[in-house]
């Protein structure tokens, strides 16, 4: 996980080096626990999640304690659809924390999230992420890489091929990009930790 990771002008994140964007669901509500510099212990908001092979990226449309939250796909454990006789369907889980190369993981704590559908279905949405999310750990698998791997090894996710047989619910507003939405711009990502300048 990232706090307030960089973004274009409209809201939409900067991609990584071969990221690919599959979809964005604007109207979900956002929750997630120690954020850093946050008083309380949880923070909901509401915005736009993007999903892509790498990661998922929740951009708040008012922001509370932070803009943007960036959860690399490596990263997220106990991911669970919830659909609750009272409440609207949801996905909760944990993701660790992106540790910068200096620091120790010890100083990091695990977050829970929890995406809500307070708009629409979720049909379009749960099937996309939770193929993504397997498909990215059979990747970390046959690579033999580490558990704590480089979250953009997940960038060989053969994307294309879970969205020409993605089923699309109707009443979902979840966006499958087809074409990458800002393909004039050439400004990549390279990795997670701050370039010196």
């Amino acid at each position: 996980m990232a706090v307030n990771p960089q973004l274009f002008a409209n809201g939409m994140p900067i991609p990584f080096l071969n990221e690919l964007f599959v979809l964005s669901r604007h109207g979900v509500e956002f929750e997630v626990d120690k954020i850093p510099g946050q008083v309380v212990g949880k923070t909901r908001t509401r915005g736009t999640i993007y999903l892509s092979n790498i990661r998922m990226v929740f951009v708040a449309k008012m922001p509370v304690d932070f803009i943007a939250f960036d959860m690399p796909l490596l990263f997220v454990s106990d991911e669970k659809f919830n659909q609750p006789v009272f409440h609207c369907n949801n996905i909760s889980g944990l993701v660790d924390p992106v540790v910068p190369d200096n620091e120790n993981r010890a100083l990091y704590s695990t977050h829970t999230f929890k995406i809500l559908f307070k708009d629409g279905g979720c049909g379009t949405f749960v099937p996309l992420f939770f193929n993504l999310i397997a498909s990215v750990r059979r990747a970390q698998q046959q690579s033999g890489a580490e558990a704590r791997a480089d979250p953009l090894q997940a960038a060989q996710t053969p994307v294309d091929e879970m969205i020409r047989h993605a089923y699309v619910d109707p009443n979902d507003p979840t966006k499958i990009f087809l074409q990458q939405p800002t393909p004039e711009s050439q400004l990549r990502r390279r990795s997670y930790q701050s370039q010196p300048a």
